[in-house]
């Protein structure tokens, strides 16, 4: 059997609106090629939270999974309080 990584990273809770769904938000610095200025970029993503206990605002864990439905991919690893 292979012992496969599974992305883990860190997100900030933007909705939780949804049933056993939450939206979130990742944030990330890279380089500019040209000038090497440090530029934001974020990228919004669908997670599986079974139990509804993400709050807006939160700061929480989320991992790599298998499709859960057409925009799921991610589900909730663990909570930062």
């Amino acid at each position: 059997m292979e012992n496969k990584k599974v992305k883990t990273i860190l997100a900030k809770v933007l909705s939780n609106k949804m049933d056993k769904s939450a939206t979130v938000i990742v944030e990330r610095q890279i380089k500019h090629p040209v000038n090497g200025k440090f530029i934001k970029r974020t990228s919004k993503y669908h997670i599986h939270d079974e139990n509804n206990e993400c709050e807006v605002g939160q700061q929480v864990k989320i991992q790599q999974c298998r499709p859960i439905s057409k925009t799921k991919f991610w589900s909730l690893f663990k909570e930062d309080k």
